[in-house]
């Protein structure tokens, strides 16, 4: 089946000595592997790698078999010409280590329109803006309202937050987070990209990214930690 769509770029792994295995979120179809064969093997080569970056947004016509293997692009191009995410050591690091995040977040081949839109939408506000400091934080919670587990406020005033279920609670549990983790972490609840982005020291910042680690890794099985986690904690240093 020939598909046209958008196609948000999580990974791209290189295959033998020529060729990449691309992983992408569809607008269309949700995640999606391809083959891109002789990616490497001719002089647009850096052309055509560039399109590969984490995150990028490409619009695409590729035929989708559907079986569960490696699918085919026909046609690629830049759907969202980025000018500061690949280019700004910060916000390429940032994009590194979130791009892995959902590498392991979204496991299913299914259409999830509303985290693709949000997905677009936070990258594009992301490439507009310099204060970016929390914009990790505040984008892993915010998908948690896409992939099914996002927290439970409605007893938010209580004071420990519960990992394993998701809940804010009277007593301090063994998942539970300690109360100035749930302070913190209520903090973040409440921040929007548009938000000062200087309202967490950098320690606090450490604090809440080991938390959003964990929950995650409580709420999706197979879960792994990001490779990249250290390269982050040294830039935002």
């Amino acid at each position: 089946m020939l598909v046209k769509t958008k196609a948000i770029v999580i990974s791209a792994l290189k295959f033998q000595e020529k060729s990449l295995i691309v992983k992408c979120f569809t607008l269309s179809s949700g995640l999606k592997s391809y083959f891109v064969r002789d990616a490497f093997s001719n002089r647009k080569t850096s052309q055509k790698i560039a399109y590969f970056q984490p995150f990028s947004i490409l619009e695409i016509e590729a035929v989708h078999k559907n079986k569960g293997t490696l699918e085919n692009l026909k046609e690629i191009k830049t759907a969202v010409p980025f000018q500061t995410i690949h280019t700004d050591i910060v916000k390429s690091t940032i994009v590194m280590f979130l791009s892995e995040m959902l590498h392991h977040s979204i496991q299913e081949e299914e259409k999830n329109e509303s985290l693709f839109e949000f997905l677009e939408s936070a990258l594009i506000w992301f490439d507009h803006h310099d204060e970016v400091s929390n914009f990790h934080l505040i984008l892993l919670l915010e998908a948690t309202k896409y992939l099914g587990f996002y927290p439970d406020v409605s007893e938010i005033d209580l004071p420990f937050f519960e990992m394993n279920d998701g809940i804010f609670t009277l007593f301090h549990g063994i998942n539970a987070l300690t109360e100035h983790e749930t302070n913190l972490f209520k903090k973040l609840i409440d921040l929007k990209f548009d938000n000062d982005q200087r309202v967490f020291h950098v320690v606090e910042r450490q604090v809440l990214l080991k938390v959003l680690i964990e929950y995650y890794s409580f709420h999706l099985e197979g879960f792994k930690r990001p490779k990249s986690l250290d390269v982050l904690r040294e830039i935002f240093s």
